[in-house]
């Protein structure tokens, strides 16, 4: 069994509790995590349980303190952006980070064209740093770290997987985006799960014209790998 959990920010306090009482092979954190220490010191006592992933949201780029404790702790292999892993038997899929209109932001359509199709154009275009050199990370340099570049899609795009992660939410949700759909169609996956928005809204009435049973993970929230609620989220 996979647990999906939501955005924490900052408050892990129910993560041991839970995997005590539930047992998973792994769990999957959906961005928004926010570790006020390196990962690995966050859940010593959680790994020796379970395998820990994640997926980053917007806020872990909100200083260089929230995105050193995660891109940069002893788990950063376990980051599911960009790439598939097998997981429990299921092949996993994850996509952290947004969309920004200043990069790109496929809301309404998967086809809309890309300010900047990577980082690393965006960097070699927007800022005075020499050829090859990366930018300290500091103000867009960091924020973009946490931005959903159209190359970061096309890791992605057509790969086989049965769950998809991802800090976003799909069409479904009043603020989701079609470039998620496109995604999850495109992979062929039964699942999908988000956090962000911090709510747990009723998706039942579209899977059918999406092809896929969506759904959102609320504030330090936990749901099984179906879509089943383990845990309520505090806002719902």
């Amino acid at each position: 069994m996979i647990l999906m959990f939501g955005d924490v920010h900052s408050d892990f306090s129910h993560v041991l509790p839970m995997v005590q009482a539930e047992q998973p092979a792994a769990i999957i954190f959906l961005g928004d995590l926010q570790a006020q220490h390196p990962l690995e010191q966050e859940f010593v006592e959680v790994m020796r349980l379970t395998e820990v992933y994640f997926i980053h949201g917007n806020h872990d780029t909100d200083s260089k303190t929230d995105y050193d404790n995660l891109f940069e702790s002893a788990l950063a292999d376990k980051n599911l952006h960009g790439r598939v892993v097998e997981i429990d038997g299921l092949r996993v899929a994850g996509l952290g980070g947004i969309f920004r209109e200043s990069i790109w932001y496929p809301q309404a359509s998967a086809e809309i064209e890309p300010l900047y199709p990577d980082y690393k154009t965006y960097i070699q275009k927007t800022m005075d740093v020499g050829q090859g050199m990366a930018p300290p990370l500091v103000g867009d340099a960091l924020l973009h770290k946490s931005t959903i570049f159209w190359d970061d899609w096309m890791r992605l795009f057509g790969q086989q997987a049965d769950i998809l992660v991802t800090h976003e939410a799909p069409s479904c949700h009043p603020n989701g985006f079609k470039g998620i759909d496109v995604l999850a169609q495109s992979m062929r996956v039964k699942f999908a799960f988000h956090g962000h928005h911090h709510d747990r809204l009723n998706y039942a009435a579209y899977e059918e014209s999406l092809g896929f049973s969506a759904h959102g993970v609320g504030l330090r929230g936990v749901s099984d790998m179906y879509g089943g609620m383990v845990s309520i989220g505090r806002l719902e």
